[in-house]
This record gives structure tokens, sequence and C-alpha cells, in this order.
């Protein structure tokens, strides 16, 4: 094995391409060009979820305020490019802090840099790590009598299973060692407008999608050629799910680390699901984690959908 590479990474991802339906982890999408073609996704007129949500945030930003309440540590999991927190702080009495936690350490570094610019006197400390996986917040952030609140923005909760979604939640719970959660959950729509938004006509949620090939090449010593696969999404209405795979064009026996990953001609990598949930099976799934939901806020077509979970 080449001594740069993580042993769990490398684990993980031959795990995951050894079985019947080979998986990748979503977070893979994000080293710094992922994390620039997601941006770019949600600028694109079909991909409706941030601009509905930042929507939410800005009609109803005061409600989510007055329920966080004053020297709040705002705990941001999957924090990206930080564009979201603002319209947070901005209703926020007194934050005391911000902490960011991302996978892709670069990206966040860079943007907590210019948000701090924007914000002098706001303290802002970055955790780069798996926010998946438990961690540690800084150590005056754990601090007794701290209020602190999870974020948890853009629908991320949809790309976990069921029992995925529930289990992140809990630890969730033990990261911010109890405070709430402001989260944000896509609701079920017409098929047609799932489908567009994940198959844009300018192919930025593809190459977004190929993109994660070329993540695993630098991570893992992988060999893939992005041109013998494509990208594939699709809305699976019997599970209430978009998903995304990328389909190989050919047979072809990708290398991964000196480890032979055979590959059928059209067999697929499963990169992402998106659940799509309603009020109920929110609720249901706030009560299985732990938490309870204290405040419900949606937009005016109901798409989209914000809300604000106490620790039960």
């Amino acid at each position: 094995m080449t001594s740069s590479i993580d042993t769990d990474t490398l684990s993980e991802v031959l795990n995951g391409l050894r079985q019947p339906q080979k998986t990748l982890s979503p977070k893979f999408f994000y080293d710094a060009r992922g994390s620039d073609l997601f941006e770019q996704i949600t600028r694109l007129e079909e991909y409706y979820p941030t601009r509905t949500e930042v929507g939410i945030l800005t009609e109803h930003g005061p409600k989510l305020g007055k329920a966080i309440g004053p020297d709040a540590v705002i705990v941001e999991f999957g924090a990206g490019n930080l564009e979201k927190i603002r319209l947070l702080l901005d209703v926020l009495e007194r934050p005391k802090a911000y902490i960011p936690i991302d996978i892709s350490e670069e990206h966040m570094t860079e943007a907590a840099a210019v948000l701090a610019k924007e914000y002098p006197g706001q303290r802002i400390e970055p955790v780069a790590g798996d926010y998946t996986k438990p961690l540690d917040l800084p150590a005056w952030a754990m601090a007794e009598g701290v209020h602190r609140v999870g974020f948890f923005p853009g629908s991320t909760i949809g790309n976990f299973h069921r029992d995925e979604a529930v289990t992140f939640l809990q630890t969730a719970r033990q990261i911010l060692g109890g405070g709430d959660l402001v989260i944000g959950i896509d609701l079920h729509k017409d098929p047609s407008v799932l489908n567009l938004a994940y198959n844009d006509p300018a192919g930025v949620t593809a190459a977004f999608n190929l993109n994660m090939l070329s993540n695993l090449n630098s991570l893992v010593g992988a060999n893939f050629d992005l041109t013998k696969f494509a990208h594939h999404a699709f809305y699976n209405e019997e599970l209430g799910r978009i998903e995304m795979h990328l389909v190989s064009q050919q047979a072809q026996t990708i290398n991964i680390d000196g480890a032979p990953i055979p590959f059928a001609a059209d067999e697929t990598i499963h990169t992402e699901c998106s659940y799509k949930y309603t009020p109920e099976s929110i609720e249901k799934l706030a009560t299985a984690a732990g938490w309870k939901v204290g405040q419900s806020l949606f937009d005016e077509r109901r798409w989209f959908s914000l809300h604000y979970f106490e620790a039960a």
C-alpha cells in the first residue's frame, strides 16, 4: 500500500466496490473541485433546494433566531461554502461562536477566512473531519452552560438511508453534547421536478458525479478513466428517493492501490441517494433519534422544509 493513502479510506472504498451493488459514500464528492461544482449546481435554475431553503431562511429567520436564543454556539455539519450560515448569524442575538465542520479542509478554511472578514469579532473556529462519525469539538465549546445548536441545511439528511439518518442524528446529539438542531429536509413532490433537478441540461451534476472518480484517483491510488463512465440519475418512486449512479460504459478492470476491481459493461456504482420526506416521516425520524420537532417552516409550495429539533 502507498504510504500516503489513509488505510481507513482505502478499506471503505474497496469494501464498497466489492459489494454486489457497487457503492461509494457521497462524502467522496467533496474535494476542492467537487465543492466548487456543487456550488455551481446550487445556482442552477433546475436545482430548487438551495434557493427554496434560502427563501425559508430569509422569510422565517427571525423565528429561528428567537427559538435559538442569545449567546449560542452554532455548529454546522458539512459546512461547505458557508453561504447559509450568514442568514442564520444575521438573526441571532449575540452568537457566541461559529464552528463549521467539513471533510474538505482547504475549501472550508478559505471560506471561513472570508466569513471572518464579513463578521469581525465573531469567533469562528473550523473543525476538519467526517461529521458522520463521533468527533470532538473544542473544549471551550463543550463547557457546562454553553448552548450549542447544530445547523444541518441543504437536505443532506436525505443522502442517508433511513436507518443511517437515525444514526447520524444520534451522532449529532453526541457531538453537540445536548443542545438543539436546525435541519433542512427536502419534501415529496412531482417526480418530473426531481428528475430535472438531478439531470440538468448543462451537465454540471454529471461533472460533479464523475469528479468523485477523479477524487478517488488521488485519495486511494485508483486509475479510473472518467471517459469510460457516465452519469445516471432517476427518481425511484417505490423507495421515495433520487438515485445517482456512475455507469461503466464497457467491461473494464480498475486498479486501486494494487487491488483489481472488475466492472461489467453497464454495471453501476451507486454514489448517492436523496430521500424525500413528508411531515409525518420527519416526525418519526426525529423521534427515533431522540429529538422532538419544535418548529417546522415551509415555503409556499411546500417543496422544502426547515425544522428546529430539540433534545427530547
